[in-house]
């Protein structure tokens, strides 16, 4: 079995425009669900999973996640700085790749809060992950077991796992990216500049080498105030 991987690369640095007016004065990463930050439900699930660094990128009232951060103990964080301007989520990890090492890692995003049901979520995702056949493999859900996903924009899977990047309105993929991926930081090494990984994961589709680990978890994506407020009440019901 191949071991998860021990470091993170944490997408916090975006502008947050569709949580507004909740980030008019502060980063989308320390908007409260649940009784705490969006970043500390990503760190904490890291953590659960063995994580023991993570590198999280800052822009958007950078100062405040920073300050916020320095609090945490475990997993311990690196601090990407992005505040000369933003790199989108390809570029955002290049720019870290040397807090990174060369071993793969986990990358996720702030936005997906969620339910376990059965196997863990991200545990199911380092169990799928095999480095000898896939360079990237990232955690899926059911569209069905999905709230705040309005876009076309997922994945089909195949019977072995592989993936196909679709954005068809119809029929809608049936599987949507929730914001976690394991991959080999080498896709990125060498680049500099302005890049999405979007392009990466067409590239590696049509080399065999996406791949997919789907969850049964309760997914929701905070991506706006109805979004934050449906997930208070999901999880203070629970």
């Amino acid at each position: 079995m191949t071991a998860a991987p021990r470091t993170a690369m944490v997408l916090a640095a975006g502008l947050g425009t569709r949580m507004r007016p909740l980030t008019d004065q502060t980063p989308k990463a320390l908007v409260e669900v649940g009784g705490k930050p969006l970043i500390d439900h990503t760190l904490d699930r890291l953590g659960e999973a063995g994580v023991e660094t993570a590198v999280v990128n800052v822009h958007h009232f950078a100062d405040q996640l920073v300050e916020h951060l320095a609090k945490r103990a475990f997993p311990h964080v690196l601090i990407s700085d992005e505040r000369a301007g933003l790199l989108d989520s390809g570029g955002g990890i290049a720019h870290a790749v040397d807090k990174l090492g060369t071993e793969p890692i986990w990358v996720a995003n702030i936005d997906n809060v969620w339910i376990e049901r059965g196997q863990p979520a991200l545990g199911a995702l380092a169990a799928a992950w095999d480095p000898a056949i896939m360079d990237l493999c990232i955690l899926l859900a059911a569209r069905a077991d999905c709230y705040g996903y309005d876009r076309p924009e997922g994945f089909l899977r195949d019977d072995a796992g592989r993936l196909t990047h679709s954005n068809n309105p119809d029929p809608l993929p049936p599987y949507n990216n929730i914001g976690f991926q394991i991959i080999k930081p080498e896709l990125v090494a060498g680049q500099a500049g302005v890049f999405s990984i979007v392009p990466i994961w067409k590239w590696l589709s049509a080399e065999g080498r996406l791949f997919g680990a789907v969850t049964g978890a309760d997914i929701i994506h905070v991506s706006d105030p109805a979004g934050r407020d449906h997930a208070n009440a999901v999880l203070a019901a629970r």
